[in-house]
């Protein structure tokens, strides 16, 4: 997990909204204020957070290092498709999202698979100052 929060440069968001309300706005705008590249990924939307939206990964037209889900996790199976599709390094999918057998066939792609656990949170925890 640390690694991935390390390394990773551009983060595609799948599901991310334009509703500043949601996890699935505030998370990533987060992650964009601290330095990530992000790119929205959702058919609804032109742009957020500044950003050209693309209907899908397959659409995305630059390499991704980190596909970060906001989708039901009975939705996750063909995205974590797609970011094997896409050459993404990892899957990462949010707080109270998980799928073993999505996670499984993303492992054996060989992509790094993060589940149920939010990135803001883990990249605080990560950049805070020891006591």
């Amino acid at each position: 997990m640390d690694k991935i929060l390390r390394t990773a440069k551009t983060v595609a968001v799948v599901g991310l909204t334009d509703d500043p309300s949601r996890h699935s706005h505030t998370v990533p705008a987060y992650l964009q204020a601290n330095g990530y590249r992000i790119i929205p990924v959702n058919p609804t939307l032109a742009e957020a957070l500044g950003e050209k939206a693309y209907p899908s990964l397959a659409d995305v037209p630059e390499p991704i290092d980190v596909v970060q889900i906001f989708r039901r996790s009975e939705d996750t199976g063909p995205i974590v498709d797609q970011a094997i599709a896409a050459g993404a390094k990892a899957v990462w999918m949010q707080l109270g999202i998980a799928n073993d057998e999505a996670a499984a066939r993303g492992r054996a792609a060989g992509l790094d698979v993060i589940m149920n656990q939010c990135m803001r949170v883990q990249h605080l925890r990560l950049h805070s100052d020891p006591l």
